[in-house]
């Protein structure tokens, strides 16, 4: 949720945020008034209280006539209580209602605009030169590594049985960002890959995205998608003590995504599959030191990234294409040859307080006093790796050039046609 003070303070800046997402600026209006209305209904309520308080004090003390008539007062307040508190409680649905509405507010230097109108910040690498590339499911079929026919048989469309040196190879790329997370200072985390609507909401990942989310109806829990999830709920309804610097975790977990609205989109291979697994980097912090640890989870991937030898570039992605909890979002993109374009391999995103306030996440300042902190998120590796690995080590024999930091995972130097 966004910080009230802000919005108080300065609805204009709120007001920005919407229309550089393109949402509807007049959510934040609606949201002013739900707040007005709530702290209206507050007040009444705790006036109407602290004088049937008084009221029923003067009972005990009173007599005769003068005893019947504050005990018809107090009657009468008990009524009016009775209905404040519940014009209380239905503002108050009202004015969380408004605030979740609205997203995250962006940072100032975000760029507007939708999923086409990021600002390139960086590429890496010159792709090389590969005449008629075959593509990461046909190197991955003929070199053993990827089942997808199988994969649909057991699963339904858009599963996959990694098999062989493949399955080696993803094993390997998750222990490889794993050790440099942790070398890094990160404490490792296998998280569950279940969690409860409360966890799974106060990530914001129940707005929009609530067709993506696999339930379990009958234990009412959700199959996260990223275990961004469990490790943002991993210290809810507690005070971190961050005197001495970030909480940083990295958690390794399946993923299920439902893809809803993706249809027709990389139904091919691996790119867009409903169970992936992902090794991600998760931050809590001051928000003083938001953007700095930002920087560092982008520096992170970039190592990760230079271990596969991929050729990739950084965007800064524009406000409308961001999820509702970021505030900012950077990805990294690897070339892929048969596409002749870049697709996306890690995003990492400052989500400022947004996910901390829904979560009741926070830290005490020197002096003790409690505020909400900020939190960050950034991918390491998933199995979408192998497509660009794959694609870009490929040879003209349709061999695979294995990485050099992988090689010790794989046993292999190069991966070479069965077939």
């Amino acid at each position: 949720m966004i910080d009230l003070k802000l919005l108080r303070d300065n609805p204009d800046a709120v007001r920005r945020s919407q229309v550089s997402r393109g949402e509807d600026p007049a959510l934040v209006d609606a949201l002013l008034a739900a707040d007005a209305a709530r702290r209206a209904a507050i007040s009444t309520a705790d006036s109407l209280r602290a004088e049937q308080k008084a009221a029923s004090k003067n009972v005990s003390t009173a007599s005769g006539d003068e005893r019947a008539a504050l005990l018809a007062r107090a009657r009468e307040l008990a009524e009016q209580v009775k209905a404040a508190e519940a014009a209380q409680a239905q503002a108050e649905a009202a004015f969380t209602a408004a605030h979740l509405a609205i997203p995250n507010v962006i940072l100032d230097d975000v760029p507007p605009g939708g999923e086409d109108d990021y600002r390139v910040l960086d590429v890496v690498g010159e792709p090389a030169a590969v005449e008629n590339p075959r593509d990461h499911v046909e190197l991955g079929e003929a070199l053993g590594l990827i089942d997808m026919q199988r994969g649909a048989k057991v699963s339904g469309s858009r599963f996959y049985f990694l098999t062989g040196r493949g399955a080696l190879l993803q094993l390997g790329l998750l222990q490889l960002a794993m050790r440099l997370a942790v070398d890094n200072g990160f404490i490792a985390m296998i998280p569950p890959v279940l969690v409860r609507p409360e966890v799974m909401s106060g990530t914001g990942f129940l707005g929009a995205h609530a067709e993506e989310v696999y339930r379990v109806e009958s234990d009412d829990l959700y199959l996260v998608g990223t275990s961004e999830v469990p490790l943002a709920g991993y210290h809810a309804d507690e005070i971190l003590d961050l005197s001495a610097g970030p909480l940083r975790y990295v958690g390794w977990s399946s993923c299920f995504r439902r893809e809803a609205g993706s249809h027709g989109k990389d139904t091919r291979g691996i790119i867009r599959v409903h169970q992936f697994d992902k090794v991600e980097a998760f931050v809590y912090c001051m928000p003083a030191h938001a953007e700095t640890e930002h920087e560092r989870l982008l520096h992170w991937q970039r190592e990760m990234l230079a271990k596969v030898e991929v050729p990739y570039r950084v965007i800064d992605v524009a406000a409308g294409d961001l999820g509702s909890s970021a505030a900012r979002k950077f990805d990294c993109e690897a070339w892929l040859p048969t596409q002749g374009t870049y697709r996306e391999l890690t995003s990492t995103s400052n989500c400022t307080t947004f996910q901390a306030r829904r979560l009741a996440t926070r830290y005490r300042d020197p002096n003790g006093k409690p505020h909400i902190a900020a939190t960050l998120n950034g991918t390491l590796a998933t199995t979408r790796w192998l497509v660009a690995i794959l694609e870009n080590h490929q040879q003209p024999d349709g061999s695979v050039r294995i990485p050099d930091a992988l090689v010790p995972y794989v046993g292999t130097e190069l991966l070479e046609p069965t077939h």
